[in-house]
């Protein structure tokens, strides 16, 4: 691995833990505030939200700038505002925190996808972006149950300011590390923004965020559902985290495989439709604890197999405007945690147990599918491997 990549792991580690470790530390965070589960689940709503209106907005302004000097400053904001999140006094001032934590989020992703390509070797631009996407799955395999511990065992608060800790290594490492490329000369505010006239182009990031909302329906409320319902020690919780941090890891490899392997749209069709399967398994066996812990694998390993078609179908979508296209992406994903986050949490808010959100993020999953299958018949595309499709600025 380049040392000059590392700097991009270690952001997409940082970014990784503080978009997922919430979903640890909710009960903390409830107990903590006085505030309920389902409102605890609006500050990971608040955070996507954040993601879904700085991934193309920072990218678009900032795209004719030097790289490293964009990924730093994107990280400084990153910094500042996890800090802030770790004292805010109360649940608003925090809700607002989360929003502004989010807004560096796509657009560090869409940046470090261009530079990634950039300091690759030749015919290894991918392979050079997965190492950047491995620091998310890294993070839910390590960093978001370690968070998770620290929140219990001493206070949310230590997990939010270690995050920003995370931000300022990351910010030394791209100082450090990083060379100093030159900025893209060819980039065009209203060229990049044009790729938004493309009806295909919406339909995917429909397909990204209503399909992984399953996901998040299901894991933005896994905390409660280990607990109440599995019956799991709530000390226990890290342990069942770092199991759905290695289903994410394992899909994620087995995802990327499948996408050099077969058309994207077909690949993003069945994993949907697995993830539907999983979701309605999930629930229908959360009370017994061994189903759980299985279940807790196979779904986080079915929710991030869909990273690279769902990337592969971006980018092959760009038009020459790459790098707002992979940020595009990332704020899919994030419009999808906002509406599993929020569709979880009304059906928690009528009353249900806490088995219903995975119920939800099925359906969501389920409306994933059926997009997927319109965009194959109405919007076809020809579509190749990640390495053949996916092209960068130089």
């Amino acid at each position: 691995m380049k040392k000059s990549l590392l700097p991009l792991t270690l952001g997409g580690f940082a970014i990784g833990m503080t978009e997922f470790v919430t979903m640890g530390i909710l009960p903390d965070i409830e107990k903590s505030l006085g505030v309920t589960a389902p409102q605890v689940g609006h500050l990971i709503s608040a955070y996507a939200l954040g993601v879904v209106v700085g991934a193309p907005a920072l990218v678009a302004l900032a795209g004719h700038r030097p790289p490293r000097r964009i990924l730093m400053a994107l990280m400084a904001v990153f910094t500042v505002f996890n800090g802030l999140s770790a004292v805010m006094p109360g649940y608003g001032s925090l809700l607002l925190m989360r929003f502004l934590s989010g807004l560096p989020h796509g657009a560090f992703f869409g940046v470090g996808a261009v530079v990634a390509g950039r300091l690759a070797d030749p015919g290894k631009s991918a392979s050079a972006v997965s190492l950047m996407f491995a620091g998310l799955t890294i993070a839910n395999l390590a960093g978001v149950p370690l968070g998770t511990y620290f929140g219990h065992a001493m206070s949310w608060r230590v997990t939010y300011g270690s995050i920003a800790l995370l931000g300022l290594a990351t910010m030394f490492a791209l100082k450090r590390l990083m060379p100093a490329l030159p900025a893209n000369g060819d980039s065009d505010i209203l060229r990049e923004l044009g790729i938004f006239r493309h009806a295909r182009v919406w339909l995917i990031i429909a397909i990204t965020a209503i399909g992984t909302g399953g996901l998040f329906a299901w894991y933005s409320y896994i905390a409660p559902l280990i607990v109440k319902v599995a019956g799991i020690p709530e000390k226990h919780i890290m342990w069942v985290l770092v199991l759905a941090g290695l289903g994410m890891f394992v899909g994620n490899i087995l995802g990327g495989k499948l996408a050099d392997r077969m058309a994207a749209p077909k690949a993003a069709a069945l994993l949907l439709l697995l993830m539907v399967v999983t979701l309605v398994v999930v629930a229908a066996t959360a009370q017994w604890k061994p189903a759980m812990l299985v279940m807790t694998f196979v779904a986080g390993g079915a929710a991030f197999s869909l990273a690279a078609p769902i990337q592969v179908l971006v980018m092959t979508s760009a038009d020459g405007s790459e790098m707002l296209a992979s940020s595009l992406g990332q704020a899919g994903f994030n419009i999808g945690n906002a509406i599993g986050a929020f569709a979880g949490g009304l059906t928690l808010q009528a009353g249900m147990s806490y088995v219903a959100p995975s119920y939800a993020g099925a359906g969501l999953a389920a409306i994933g599918v059926v997009l997927t299958l319109v965009l194959m018949k109405f919007f076809p595309k020809p579509a190749g491997t990640v390495s053949q499709k996916i092209t960068f600025a130089h």
